[in-house]
């Protein structure tokens, strides 16, 4: 989908928001199944969606052991990838620019922002002193492995679920977020959860887990694939599918977005977010690891959370305990 016209969807709601009933609801502007696919929607998604075998003898919460301390900003350790982004005067982080509340970019100011956002300022600003030494890139859950065995980025901090399938392309840091896959729909329509939608269509962003879990459920749901997480909101509101699901985190965002709609259902899966990182740059993954480790007890953590994620729980939650493999 072009971007003007995702940012131009996102303004056009929050001005329908503040027009709305005093039900909170919005008037239903539903345009039915002839209007045109988002640019590269599946309907439906490739069968090969369906999760392959996953990699024997893994826990993919188990990252590598941070060092005791870590040097100090501007510091980094010669002849290693810290040197080398050091020397380059930048993190490069991939990230998402269409998950509210995680990596979106902000219609007012045209800035990038969100949980996801911050977390990748905290890793530059431990490298350099400067939190906005940081460039991004936007990728999608379809191509930010590639970014990173590619090189293009030096980490990815996208909602990026660990699992062993994964691992065996990437590294992953410690788990910095926990969420559960749910099921957005229209208020009203009755659907409670993914038992509700057998032979319907369910919207998810190619390349994610969701897909999968989509495809792989025993409802047998119609997965639908698209780039990214407001063309499956879009696809919603048009009629086209009669869910999205993804992980609660996500749909708390898009929910936002449109009051009209609601997220139903028990998570029926886990989903341990971590940074992916080139396997070839230990070095990396450990020093990110110790940055997690003071967000998690300095309290960046919860000030973060309470900054862009209250909305998803009334209590704030404590950070996922890091795991080591080593």
């Amino acid at each position: 989908m072009n971007k003007r016209l995702v940012l131009g969807t996102l303004l056009l709601t929050a001005v329908l928001a503040g027009c709305a009933t005093g039900d909170g609801g919005l008037p239903d502007v539903r345009v039915g199944a002839g209007a045109p696919l988002p640019v590269g929607a599946q309907d439906p998604a490739p069968s090969a969606s369906a999760a392959p075998g996953a990699a024997q003898n893994c826990d993919p919460r188990a990252s590598l052991r941070p060092p005791a301390s870590l040097p100090a900003a501007n510091g980094m350790p010669s002849g290693g990838t810290l040197a080398a982004i050091q020397a380059r005067g930048k993190l490069i982080a991939g990230v998402d620019q269409n998950s509210y509340r995680f990596g979106f970019r902000d219609p007012l100011t045209g800035e990038l922002s969100g949980f996801d956002i911050d977390i990748a300022k905290q890793v530059a600003k431990a490298i350099f002193g400067d939190e906005n030494k940081i460039q991004y890139k936007t990728v999608t859950s379809a191509t930010r492995i590639d970014a990173v065995r590619n090189g293009e980025v030096d980490l990815v901090v996208e909602t990026m679920t660990m699992n062993c399938e994964r691992w065996q392309q990437v590294s992953f840091s410690s788990e910095y977020f926990t969420a559960g896959q749910r099921v957005l729909v229209h208020r009203g329509s009755g659907i409670t959860g993914m038992d509700g939608l057998a032979g319907k269509k369910v919207c998810a962003a190619a390349g994610s887990t969701s897909i999968r879990n989509i495809a792989a459920h025993a409802a047998r749901p119609v997965p639908v694939a698209v780039a990214g997480w407001t063309d499956c909101l879009v696809m919603l509101q048009q009629g086209q599918v009669e869910a999205v699901s993804t992980d609660d985190s996500i749909l708390a965002g898009l929910a936002a977005q449109d009051p009209n709609t609601e997220v139903v259902g028990d998570a029926f899966t886990v989903e341990p977010y971590g940074i992916a990182i080139r396997k070839e740059n230990a070095d990396l993954v450990r020093f990110v690891n110790g940055v997690l480790e003071n967000v998690r007890t300095d309290g960046t953590w919860t000030r973060l959370y309470r900054t862009w994620l209250t909305a998803l729980s009334t209590d704030t939650p404590t950070p996922p305990p890091a795991k080591y493999q080593d």
